[in-house]
């Protein structure tokens, strides 16, 4: 069983912590509005959820997933998260997210962006190509045949493999990119991060099984 902490408890975190739950983990949940404003959540997920400050999410979790908007990275806590694995799941999107300074104007990549913001931290990014509420939708037991894989990237060997072994838990295969910098190759616009979904239906359709030898190809366009 790993403690996952949650820093962002929307749509792709409150989901993931669901997922967690299912799968045995005890998750730790915070957003920028405070714990009381997680109770709802929080019943909804059982026991093995618990609300807290960003702080106290950070230092709670194995394994910390951050999913908030982009712009607002600085509000991550860097201190309590030195030497812990974090997940990195978002996506630089200026046309619906607006821009971001310090890509624009220093030209960090926007892959790299919270590895820059918490330089002590084994920053992988993760679950960023697949829609929120296909998640639940396309998880399948290990071996099956139209199990999904998802795309990692990171710095840390050991961090990828913790992380490889959390998302096997949740029912995906993970399909390891290498660097953190490498993650370009699954980032917004490109076909691996579109593989889920249905080219007619987009949003509204249920996704669509990648297992791994396809995204293997789709991350090589």
């Amino acid at each position: 069983m790993t403690t996952i902490g949650f820093l962002g408890s929307g749509n792709i975190g409150g989901t993931l912590a669901g997922l967690a739950v299912d799968a045995g983990h005890e998750v730790v949940l915070s957003n920028s509005r405070g714990p009381a404003t997680l109770r709802e959540l929080i019943t909804a997920l059982g026991p093995h959820a618990r609300a807290a400050t960003p702080g106290e999410a950070a230092t709670a979790g194995d394994i910390v997933v951050v999913s908030i908007p982009i712009r607002a990275y600085r509000q991550v806590p860097a201190a309590p998260l030195r030497g812990r694995v974090v997940i990195d799941t978002l996506n630089y999107d200026p046309a619906r997210q607006g821009r971001v300074p310090e890509i624009e104007a220093t030209g960090i990549p926007a892959p790299l962006l919270l590895q820059t913001h918490l330089s002590g931290a084994r920053v992988v990014k993760a679950f960023s190509t697949v829609y929120f509420k296909h998640l639940a939708d396309l998880r399948r037991p290990a071996g099956a045949p139209d199990r999904s894989a998802l795309p990692i990237a990171g710095d840390d060997p050991g961090a990828r493999q913790a992380v490889a072994a959390l998302i096997d838990s949740l029912g995906f295969d993970a399909y390891d990119v290498g660097p953190l910098a490498e993650s370009r190759r699954f980032a917004p616009g490109t076909p691996a991060q579109l593989a889920h979904l249905d080219p007619v239906g987009l949003l509204a359709a249920p996704g669509r099984p990648v297992p791994a030898d396809q995204l293997a190809g789709l991350l090589a366009l």
